[in-house]
């Protein structure tokens, strides 16, 4: 199994500290991450993310500071800029925003007012919590309304998501979610905000690699804003953009700084341009298009083994299993899986009986194990363990999760993570 990377100075001045990121390589080296969010960076971007770019203060955008020596960081935010445009197709974009929440917030601040109307899915239907949900700031800043799923096929229910734009006259609809299985039809979202007379913003953080990389529709021609964040199928560091037409550049720009944030963190933007270069690459376009199909392989032989999914399969990199029939709470299996070395999270389903926080479902992805090579060829191994390792969850066997622990592990052993030694 791959050994730690070696931090001299941070083992010298906190050798405590250096033990936990230590252990949590270890970790990532030896497990099979499926957490549909999370991925791993190149060697290249986890360099750039702790550079001497974290010195500086750079209040403002570039070619206009509010702070002098500014010459190396223009270049390196206009790079990032000019590397989105591209790769995304858009008019304008902004690199500055920490993450995914205040991206989201620098729309509301752009486009709505406080008390005004705001529309998105509702969280236990896949949304989040930033599109108007009601323990958010978004859903008690703005009076939110959420559209959600059919009953019958767990797919988006657009008579529903006209019926609340036209009744109620949202400023801004969100479109997008955090467990969504399918594609979005950005352009029946976009036909919809334009008789309703409201902003469409598209929230592709978890399929925007799958955009740049050409296996999933891109919501550019529809939408008037796209706000994602930089990590999770986009393979950069943990920051976010928001990009959008020219039209909107000025307000948007303006909602991000002075709006919610001071300066923004040079070295994750350095970070998000080497990003955006390498997902400009033709190998990027083959990931995409391998995390789908791994992605419905393995959607494929959890069906086989009879689980079932929301919507009863998936398009993109993600897929929402839920545990009902086979007699186990999401909680308890997230929790046993991970004992056995396979890393999901605990997750509501469309219509769930069961609270938020011991809900119904697990919600799994292939990002992070197509990173590591591993193929279409791999999954039947895959949703073999998760088989065994929720009917364990369900007996209390122990000794069959450290079985496939030990399964997992010489996987792993074999097809070593990008940024991590091997």
């Amino acid at each position: 199994m791959a050994l730690p990377l070696p931090h001299p100075a941070l083992a010298a001045a906190d050798p405590e500290l250096a033990a936990l990121v230590g252990a949590e390589e270890l970790l990532q080296a030896d497990t099979l991450r499926l957490i549909p969010s999370e991925n791993y960076v190149s060697a290249a971007v986890l360099e750039a993310s702790g550079t001497v770019l974290q010195n500086k203060y750079s209040e403002g955008y570039a070619g206009r500071r509010y702070y002098e020596g500014q010459q190396n960081i223009d270049q390196v935010e206009r790079l990032a800029v000019a590397r989105a445009t591209s790769l995304f197709g858009v008019d304008h974009a902004n690199v500055q925003p920490y993450s995914g929440s205040p991206a989201n917030l620098a729309v509301y601040l752009a486009f709505a007012r406080p008390g005004d109307t705001v529309m998105g899915m509702a969280l236990p239907m896949g949304g989040h919590l930033t599109h108007g949900w009601g323990v958010s700031a978004t859903g008690t800043w703005f009076r939110g309304v959420q559209y959600g799923v059919r009953h019958d096929d767990g797919l988006i229910d657009f008579d529903q998501v006209r019926d609340l734009a036209v009744k109620e006259r949202p400023k801004v609809i969100f479109c997008g979610g955090t467990a969504l299985p399918r594609t979005i039809d950005f352009a029946a979202f976009a036909e919809i905000a334009r008789e309703a007379g409201a902003v469409l913003v598209a929230d592709v953080a978890h399929i925007a690699g799958l955009i740049a990389g050409g296996a999933h529709p891109s919501p550019v021609p529809h939408v008037d804003v796209v706000s994602t964040t930089t990590h999770k199928t986009l393979r950069g560091p943990r920051g976010a953009m928001l990009m959008c037409r020219e039209e909107h550049a000025k307000a948007v720009d303006k909602a991000v700084f002075p709006g919610l944030q001071g300066g923004p963190h040079n070295q994750t933007t350095a970070a998000i341009a080497v990003a955006l270069h390498e997902a400009a690459q033709p190998s990027f376009r083959d990931y995409a298009h391998a995390v789908v199909a791994n992605a419905k392989a393995l959607a494929a032989e959890l069906l086989a083994r009879g689980f079932d999914l929301v919507s009863g399969g998936t398009d993109n990199h993600l897929i929402l299993i839920d545990l009902t029939s086979k007699d186990v709470p999401g909680k308890v299996a997230a929790k046993a899986l991970d004992r056995a070395g396979i890393v999901v999270n605990y997750n509501t389903v469309p219509f769930d009986p069961r609270k938020p926080f011991d809900p119904s479902g697990i919600r799994i992805g292939t990002p992070s194990l197509t990173s590591r090579g591993l193929g279409t060829e791999h999954m039947a191994a895959v949703a073999e363990w998760i088989d065994r390792g929720v009917a364990a969850a369900a007996k209390g066997d122990e000794s069959a999760l450290a079985a496939i622990r030990a399964e997992v592990s010489d996987l792993m052993s074999a097809h070593p993570a990008p940024g991590l030694p091997a």
